[in-house]
């Protein structure tokens, strides 16, 4: 089938919970972990390639976002969506503006906008500053973010270091008069020069505005709440077939396994409730890695009963993080965690995993990658922006979440494991 909306994330599991908010439409969603190499085939009406380019140099994030593009239109896709973090995780340098102005020239496009908002797991944006829950973005627990310190919570700010062209507002107020006025709005900016435009939402109808106003246009950006609304009105245009394929559930064996190695405030709380389970565990310790390697925790899980999903994790609090980056580098203590979780998903699956919990963004690249996962078939949600996936690896049919490191609730990994029974 020929695709209607193409869909480029900056990680992994940005691109699942894109891919599950556009599931709930009930249409088959199909994820891309990187660009196929082979040319499209049975594609899904609504295709998203995952990417892990949040924190590369802008050179290879932008040109690994335009190969994306290209493999997406070769797809049929008429309408496109950068999809980037809620809390507009980025460095200094990007990528999100560098992205999107590669995206809009290579579309022709001399306007987007900007709206990270996912009020259903407490992100807002009012007057152009993001807020998570109750907090401004700088005051929230993302200023420590290992790898992107948010110390700033303007979005407007935050962009125009990163992008050639102007940036404005459209505030609340706009947005409250409905989607003609911001319409209108957007039409008089973009007279004015305007190639950048923040937009304000606080709660879901505000998205639904933006979406109405802005759906037409070649590429929209933002998180993946505001996608959510695309499918009805993809459908009420007639872009979007009413016979379109819908969802599938392959049959799979019992063991499951949880990787955790996200180090946010939520996965800590996470691992601590399901640590309060009596569920058996094993922690990984960046320094022994480094001087060990992983084959004790190799050898543990090839050990467990997997039928009670055992819990390997990396996840710790801020303090004992800057400890290891201190004495390793931020880069090697990543890798050789993420690296170590790898090798333990595919122990797991060789000593019969079949269910996947994975938390983290970065965790969730390499645990595919060294699954040889490529492709994945969107399911259900276990909570908002995650759902199960379901992919072949090695012949085997699995199940995988892919868990960014803020979203779910405390009790995530017991949630997602009851809601995919064997």
């Amino acid at each position: 089938m020929t695709t209607v909306l193409g869909c480029i994330a900056d990680d992994f599991t940005g691109a699942t919970d894109l891919a599950g908010l556009l599931a709930r439409s009930g249409v088959k969603v199909s994820l891309r972990m990187g660009v196929p190499d082979e040319t499209p085939s049975e594609t899904a009406p609504f295709e998203v390639i995952a990417l892990k380019i949040r924190t590369v140099p802008v050179d290879q994030a932008v040109a690994q976002a335009l190969n994306a593009l290209e493999w997406l239109q070769a797809a049929g896709a008429q309408r496109f969506f950068w999809k980037y973090c809620s809390t507009f995780d980025s460095t200094a340098d990007g990528n999100i503006g560098p992205v999107a102005e590669a995206l809009m020239d290579a579309l022709g496009s001399t306007q987007t906008i900007y709206c990270p908002a996912f009020p259903e797991n407490g992100r807002a944006i009012f007057m152009g500053n993001l807020f998570v829950g109750q907090q401004p973005l700088a005051e929230s627990p993302m200023k420590d973010h290992p790898l992107t310190p948010m110390r700033d919570s303007s979005l407007i700010r935050l962009l125009k270091p990163q992008v050639t062209h102007p940036v404005c507002l459209a505030d609340r107020l706009t947005v409250a008069k409905g989607a003609e006025a911001l319409r209108d709005h957007l039409s008089y900016l973009s007279s004015e020069g305007v190639a950048h435009v923040i937009v304000d939402a606080v709660a879901d109808e505000d998205l639904k505005t933006i979406a109405e106003a802005c759906h037409d246009m070649p590429l929209m950006t933002g998180g993946s709440a505001l996608a959510m609304p695309l499918p009805a009105l993809f459908a009420a245009d007639g872009l979007l077939a009413a016979d379109a394929p819908g969802m599938l559930h392959p049959d799979l064996g019992p063991g499951a396994v949880v990787l955790s190695g996200s180090c946010s405030a939520m996965t800590n709380q996470q691992v601590a409730s399901y640590l309060a389970t009596g569920a058996a565990a094993y922690r990984l310790d960046p320094l022994e890695l480094a001087e060990r390697g992983p084959d004790a925790a190799v050898a543990w899980i090839a050990a467990q009963d997997l039928t009670k999903t055992p819990l390997i994790y990396a996840t710790a609090d801020p303090a004992s993080v800057r400890a290891a980056q201190e004495r390793l580098g931020v880069e090697r203590a990543g890798a050789i965690v993420e690296d170590a979780l790898a090798a333990c998903a595919l122990a797991a699956r060789d000593a019969g995993a079949r269910r996947f919990v994975v938390a983290g963004g970065e965790t969730s690249g390499a645990v595919t990658q060294a699954l040889g996962v490529d492709r994945l078939d969107i399911g259900a949600e276990i909570a908002p922006g995650v759902p199960w996936c379901f992919a072949v690896s090695e012949g085997t049919p699995i199940a995988l979440t892919l868990k960014s490191g803020n979203f779910g609730a405390e009790t995530f990994f017991a949630d997602a494991l009851s809601k995919l029974t064997p």
